[in-house]
């Protein structure tokens, strides 16, 4: 099962790269909507591939994990285009950047996800640990003031631009260039803005992981279905980020959503103690979990729904709260 799903990811990895995206293009709405459905359609399949292999049950945290990560990762996208913005980066040169972000995220999240497993398997109680943290997080969320995000005061960024050599144009799509340096006159290795883009979407996807892999383990805590559903749920973001990146205000209010499913994700392990329940029911977490992204996208559509003065006012709401 771990040899099928890792030969699917390296097969949608290189056919991404070597096919698709072979060229530097900019990605238009209509092939950012193909990918998209095709990713989505790939990571809802497979929860059939879960259901022959293992059980009913199985399948139903599967689908629930890869719906609450694929919503969770939407605070991505709000980061992402704040950090496309903040570095200048070309529509053109983002999916470079995305990409090999995506790897690091399959060997980080696998690190992560590979400890928490471990962690839980020896010391069951830390589950407690992850519910609590979830509901602390959903709270502060929904309570909380949204704080403007100022990308010129990230302490990542400065210690980057104090310990590199930096340009500030873009070199095409490379990260890295060889230029003179100013004072020696030596051919000195340059890290492009590109780079720095790179870095700091490896980071912000690290401080994410934070709840969000909390948030599956409160799920199920079989390896398999937590990094599968991890996994599916990352790879679509890319071609997702393109579609949504010019509608990103539509969403401004979508964090109330996302606080009470913190909540809920984080409360069920303690509504299944005082029922006396082994677990909570796979097929009403998925059940509500639905409900909730569904009653919060549309209220988020309705609120949304007439013209703003400025799509940069609205982004600050999701993407500052978690990180």
């Amino acid at each position: 099962m771990w040899l099928l799903f890792l030969s699917l990811v390296i097969a949608l990895l290189v056919f991404d790269l070597g096919v698709l995206n072979k060229k530097d293009h900019e990605i238009g709405v209509a092939e950012s909507l193909r990918l998209s459905a095709m990713y989505i359609t790939l990571g809802l399949s497979f929860s059939g591939f879960i259901w022959w292999q293992m059980d009913g049950e199985a399948t139903a945290q599967y689908l629930t994990a890869f719906v609450v990560e694929k919503t969770l990762a939407l605070d991505n996208i709000f980061v992402i285009a704040l950090i496309f913005g903040f570095f200048a980066i070309p529509r053109e040169y983002q999916h470079r950047v995305l990409f090999w972000g995506i790897l690091g995220v399959i060997v980080l999240r696998g690190i992560m996800i590979g400890l928490g497993a471990t962690i839980v398997d020896q010391y069951h109680w830390v589950l407690y640990i992850f519910a609590a943290f979830l509901i602390f997080t959903g709270i502060k969320m929904l309570f909380v003031a949204s704080k403007e995000h100022k990308m010129e005061e990230n302490g990542l960024i400065r210690f980057l631009k104090r310990r590199l050599h930096v340009t500030e144009e873009m070199h095409g799509h490379d990260f890295f260039v060889k230029k003179p340096h100013p004072v020696t006159g030596r051919l000195t290795r340059y890290a492009t803005p590109l780079f720095l883009a790179l870095i700091t979407i490896e980071i912000a996807d690290l401080v994410f992981a934070v709840d969000s892999v909390p948030a599956v383990f409160t799920i199920t805590t079989d390896p398999y279905i937590v990094y599968t559903s991890n996994i599916f749920a990352i790879l679509g973001l890319r071609a997702l980020y393109f579609a949504l990146a010019a509608i990103l205000h539509r969403f401004a209010y979508l964090k109330y959503a996302l606080s009470v499913l913190l909540v809920f994700i984080g409360s069920k392990i303690f509504v299944a103690d005082a029922m006396g329940w082994e677990k909570f029911p796979p097929e009403w977490s998925l059940g509500i979990t639905f409900a909730i992204l569904g009653t919060g996208i549309a209220y988020s559509l309705w609120r949304t729904k007439h013209p703003v003065p400025s799509v940069n006012a609205k982004l600050s709401g999701v993407q500052t709260d978690r990180a």
